[in-house]
């Protein structure tokens, strides 16, 4: 690795944690050592586009870029259920509520078709369950 991409891939991590502080305050210390062996090849660009420029901009808060991203899961069907799982829990987290949530999943039944929005409630039902039992 040259000292440049060291550089990159540190300052990616550290925006990285900072948008984790927002989406859920709970992944604060979550370490993410070793990503730049995991994916030695990807370019520059995407790594910028992922952890850099797109989830850290300004102009939306955690909490409606949670939404953003449940709509577009929901409309992905049951292939995207274990990010609509991390993602729902991430939203309650930055203070979307459930009906907020529920609310978005419905709307894109327009987009996705009934089975993708029954596929989603279904899931995020179960998340508000478990996050309701943790809470007890």
């Amino acid at each position: 690795m040259t000292e440049a991409y060291t550089k990159m891939i540190q300052q990616m991590m550290e925006s990285s944690q900072e948008m984790l502080r927002a989406f859920n305050p709970a992944l604060e210390n979550l370490t993410l050592s070793g990503f730049d062996k995991m994916f030695p090849t990807m370019s520059k660009d995407m790594m910028e586009m992922w952890f850099g420029r797109t989830f850290n901009r300004e102009g939306l808060d955690a909490k409606t870029r949670l939404l953003v991203t449940v709509a577009a899961l929901t409309v992905l069907g049951a292939q995207a259920e274990p990010q609509l799982k991390l993602t729902v829990r991430h939203a309650l987290e930055a203070g979307a509520t459930e009906r907020e949530i529920a609310e978005v999943i419905w709307q894109m039944s327009m987009f996705g078709g009934l089975p993708a929005m029954q596929k989603a409630l279904e899931i995020a039902q179960g998340v508000f369950a478990e996050t309701k039992e943790k809470d007890a």
